[in-house]
């Protein structure tokens, strides 16, 4: 099995369970880098997929690729849940291509996301994940095309990460009106999982969410229970009711 099959089995198992997938996401080192593989273990004993946000350009407190790597390392077999990075481009730049294929891989990591890189300019780290059995994880909008909606999840490889809202992550807007049109229209064309993130806050979200994607991602809403130093598996078992 590819790394990035171990994506979509999880959320699946989700589904023949009864529920929508979770997918929270933490910042790796944060709040503190000491708490970090603490923290990991705590949501990935809720989540069924965890994404890790990777610091960027200037990593806070050492908090770099490769400390994170070396983390990992030193919890591997006791994190059950597929780990994907969303990283903005540059220091998986740096890191190069097919080395952070090779040690992503030997870390438990099955996927990266990567929102500031255009499917048109990522052939190069394509080919080098999927080498490995890792995946690209494409995101989608309600402004894109259908076009461009129909070949970004054909590329897709893990899920399919449907933003609900057009703006920034973070806010208090809820979910729009017309969420299930776009979602039904997001499922018609993915042959993988979809999860749905950006606005997701509430077991009410979540179960809307989970009406019409296999998914939800949970993002700004757990950071802050982070932030305020509460353990975050109640918060995230509540999410689903």
């Amino acid at each position: 099995m590819n790394a990035h099959e171990r994506i979509g089995d999880a959320i699946s198992a989700a589904n023949d369970a009864g529920r929508p997938a979770l997918v929270p996401f933490i910042t790796a080192g944060y709040p503190e880098p000491e708490g970090f593989i603490a923290t990991l273990k705590d949501v990935a004993s809720v989540g069924d997929v965890v994404e890790l946000g990777i610091p960027f350009s200037d990593p806070m407190k050492g908090v770099s690729l490769k400390w994170i790597f070396e983390q990992l390392d030193a919890a591997k077999g006791e994190i059950d849940a597929p780990l994907v990075m969303m990283s903005y481009l540059n220091p998986l730049l740096a890191f190069g291509y097919d080395d952070l294929a090779a040690r992503a891989l030997a870390a438990g990591v099955c996927a990266f996301i990567v929102p500031d890189l255009p499917y048109e300019e990522s052939d190069d780290i394509r080919a080098a994940l999927e080498a490995q059995g890792l995946g690209l994880i494409q995101l989608v909008t309600p402004a894109t095309p259908d076009d461009r909606l129909r070949m970004l999840c054909e590329a897709s490889r893990g899920f399919v990460y449907a933003v609900t809202i057009t703006g920034i992550t973070g806010g208090d807007a809820g979910l729009p009106a017309d969420l299930t049109d776009y979602l039904g229209k997001v499922a018609g064309f993915a042959d993988i999982p979809v999860c749905a993130g950006f606005g997701i806050r509430s077991p009410d979200d979540v179960a809307a969410v989970g009406k019409h994607a296999a998914g939800a991602i949970v993002g700004s809403a757990l950071v802050e229970v982070l932030e305020k130093g509460e353990d975050p598996k109640p918060f995230l078992k509540a999410l689903l009711g």
